[in-house]
């Protein structure tokens, strides 16, 4: 049987720790400059083009699907999505912000800041370029790839399933 002063002490323990930890984290919360640099990266590596995307094809996914059934409502729809995707777009901010805390809470703000510096220099701005066009020239590849993983995986797993008994 537990006794009342044990129960304050177990309890008073607990808030301690509690305090400790909320601490600790406080205390690891990127500053406002850190956050700023790891902003600028995300915009300067094209996330945020990347997620404008996003909200472009839903656009183009919806006036797709609507239009298929009611052709009529094509430019009167088209209006509309163009008219209300600056509302959307503005949702994109608390995105980026979040990667920003991410990206803050791993790197220090003086790495931030040189990582920061490298993209906005010329080298980082054609690596940010290449980047994008050394993945438009292995995407046939990966997919080949993707191919060829997935026929070889279905392969293999009936080939072992086989041997314990089971086919498929």
């Amino acid at each position: 049987m537990s006794s009342f002063p044990s129960k304050i002490k177990a309890s008073l323990g607990a808030l301690v720790i509690l305090a400790l930890a909320s601490a600790a984290a406080s205390a690891q919360e990127p500053t406002p400059a850190a956050l700023n640099y790891a902003s600028q990266i995300f915009l300067d590596v094209g996330v945020k083009a990347s997620l404008d995307q996003v909200v472009a094809g839903m656009a183009s996914q919806l006036e797709h699907n609507v239009t298929a059934t009611r052709p009529e409502l094509r430019d009167a729809l088209r209006e509309t999505l163009i008219a209300i995707a600056p509302e959307f777009l503005k949702t994109e901010q608390g995105v980026l912000g979040d990667a920003a805390k991410f990206l803050a809470s791993r790197m220090t703000e003086q790495e931030l800041k040189e990582t920061a510096a490298f993209f906005e220099g010329a080298t980082g701005k054609k690596y940010v370029a290449a980047q994008g066009a050394a993945m438009a020239d292995l995407a046939p590849s990966l997919r080949a790839w993707r191919e060829q993983v997935s026929t070889d995986l279905l392969a293999r797993t009936r080939e072992e399933m086989k041997k314990k008994g089971y086919e498929f």
